[in-house]
């Protein structure tokens, strides 16, 4: 049986949106939140080592292009969607992704100037997702858009269900993350039911989440390489096995997002079947309570 829309009741329904409306149909809030990072920690910013730094470091790489890719499938679909809450909640996907791809473009820069070939990096993928878009169809990109909105959410969710995981990392890069994490969360089911608005299938929906997977993982493991290189660390074999860790032993990235991963493929899958709004509502409160020190280096 084929999934359908699910309303939700997201954290801070009643924080104002950018066009001025008090928010109270739009699902979820936009959050202009700034965050200062310090260029001199960016090596060294987990206290776990520069194996798990650099993989988070890896991974905003990713994070401008695919925004902007995010939000050209889902307004490319716009028209298909008739539900008013729906409608509501793919405008603030936009905006959060909009202020997400600003913050990690914001982020890659400082990688830059640390001597990185971020600006290379970014090119290539933004070629490669022009050839998706070029290549298939409007609804497939959707799709794609969908599966890697998944891996985000469940990404996400990690960060926000095991809070050890960043919490003696410097609190600039910690907030940074875990706002991500909670925005990822908030909006998880957008690209996703407006895949199903849109006529979506299970057999594309798969296949979708298969062919993201192959390319994702790939460019994360090359983009590791290429940054180790900088490092010195490229050709040592501990450093492989320290990232080896990361993703199948502790934290074990891989290895704890597998079952998540594969709930993706049941037919009646839906983002909401993991029920987190506690999460994401517990993470807002520390928001509110922060007085405006969200993000600070110190």
């Amino acid at each position: 049986m084929a999934a359908t829309h699910r309303r939700s009741t997201p954290a801070s329904t009643n924080a104002p949106r950018p066009d001025g409306d008090d928010g109270r149909d739009a699902g979820f809030p936009v959050r202009n939140l700034r965050f200062e990072l310090d260029p001199a920690r960016l090596r060294d910013w987990h206290p776990a080592g520069p194996a798990l730094t650099m993989f988070f470091n890896n991974l905003s790489i990713f994070f401008p292009a695919g925004e902007r890719f995010f939000i050209r499938s889902v307004r490319a679909h716009a028209k298909q969607v008739t539900d008013p809450e729906l409608k509501a909640q793919v405008r603030s996907f936009c905006g959060q992704e909009g202020v997400h791809n600003r913050e990690h473009q914001r982020y890659n820069a400082l990688l830059a100037a640390q001597g990185y070939p971020i600006a290379e990096m970014e090119a290539r993928i933004e070629r490669l997702l022009a050839r998706v878009e070029k290549t298939l169809s409007p609804r497939m990109c959707l799709a794609a858009t969908a599966a890697l909105e998944h891996f985000t959410a469940t990404m996400g969710h990690l960060l926000l269900s095991e809070p050890a995981l960043l919490e003696d990392a410097a609190p600039a890069m910690r907030d940074l993350w875990r706002w991500h994490a909670a925005e990822e969360n908030e909006h998880k089911a957008v690209a996703y039911d407006v895949y199903l608005a849109a006529g979506g299938n299970y057999p594309e929906r798969a296949l979708a989440m298969i062919i993201a997977t192959l390319i994702f993982w790939a460019k994360v493991i090359e983009h590791q390489a290429r940054m180790m290189k900088v490092d010195g660390r490229g050709g040592r074999p501990r450093s492989w096995l320290r990232f080896a860790n990361i993703l199948v032993g502790e934290p074990g990235v891989l290895r704890k997002l597998t079952r998540p991963y594969f709930e993706y493929f049941k037919p009646g899958f839906h983002p909401w079947d993991v029920d987190n709004h506690a999460l994401v509502e517990a993470w807002a409160a520390q928001l509110a309570a922060s007085n405006g020190t969200y993000g600070a280096k110190a």
